[in-house]
């Protein structure tokens, strides 16, 4: 899908800056998470601590669930840690053992995945968004991008993209420019990051003239959004399931309803996303 000029440029961003610590994910909490399923009762509400659930999410959710989990914590008491990487990263760690209680793809297939190797549990497996691609021109980029055959231009040096091989974003990405004859004349310009929020971050901080990256990320973000016509791309459809073994499956169950019934659905909205039974078809 990709030339081997550009994966051998070594213009992946590094690993070790994958995850953001935010109020709802920090290594400390993590830790004792991890330390906490070998503890007797680990699952269960402790008198004066509400429980805690560790959801592992799509780099492109990061925006809304912070405000998704401060509103579920606000309605339940129930903190939420959020974990954030490439779908393909955190499909492996799941299937790794990773304990995680719920996971968030950018995808169907990676969900489906983990269901047949009974990672994940058949019935709590759901669509609960569908996401929106957009080409970012930040607010300092000094390329005039207007649409995207303007990637052709020459002072368009980098554009950044996730990897199409971990990021569904990414390969959406890729899809679209093949779609529109662009491929092959922008290729390699494309410099690619580990996730779709990493792919944000190099535009913004100016290795990059733009990047593909999802509307929730950079709607609040400043700069210019060029559309990105979804018909050029598959659905970028994404699904959710519960781990199985997970000691905070009620919990989990309740997380899910919020975000497709309660004040979450409302938050995926504003922040661009499409939901379940409001969804326009694509041609």
């Amino acid at each position: 899908m990709h030339g081997t000029g550009v994966l051998t440029h070594t213009r992946i961003l590094p690993p070790d800056i994958q995850l953001r610590r935010r109020p709802f994910q920090t290594s400390a909490a993590i830790l004792a998470g991890v330390l906490c399923l070998g503890a007797a009762g680990c699952g269960r509400e402790q008198a004066g601590k509400p429980r805690e659930l560790t959801v592992a999410a799509a780099a492109n959710l990061n925006a809304v669930l912070e405000e998704i989990g401060k509103a579920f914590t606000l309605q339940t008491q129930t903190r939420v840690l959020f974990s954030y990487a490439s779908t393909a990263q955190l499909t492996q760690q799941i299937k790794n053992g990773a304990p995680f209680d719920l996971f968030l793809a950018a995808d169907t297939e990676h969900v489906d995945q983990l269901i047949e190797q009974r990672k994940v549990l058949p019935d709590s497996r759901a669509i609960f968004a569908r996401g929106r691609l957009v080409l970012w021109v930040p607010p300092e980029s000094p390329a005039d991008i207007r649409r995207l055959e303007d990637l052709l231009k020459p002072g368009v040096r980098m554009i950044a993209a996730a990897s199409p091989g971990s990021a569904p974003y990414g390969r959406a990405a890729v899809e679209t420019l093949k779609a529109m004859g662009l491929w092959r004349r922008v290729e390699r310009k494309i410099v690619y990051a580990n996730n779709v929020n990493l792919a944000r971050q190099y535009a913004a901080s100016g290795n990059a003239e733009a990047a593909f990256t999802a509307y929730s990320l950079v709607l609040q973000a400043g700069g210019h959004i060029v559309e990105v016509d979804p018909a050029n791309h598959h659905p970028l459809e994404q699904a959710l399931g519960i781990v199985t073994g997970s000691p905070n499956q009620e919990p989990a169950r309740r997380f899910v309803r919020f975000l497709q019934n309660g004040e979450g659905a409302a938050l995926l909205e504003k922040y661009g996303y499409g939901v379940p039974g409001r969804i326009k078809p694509h041609r």
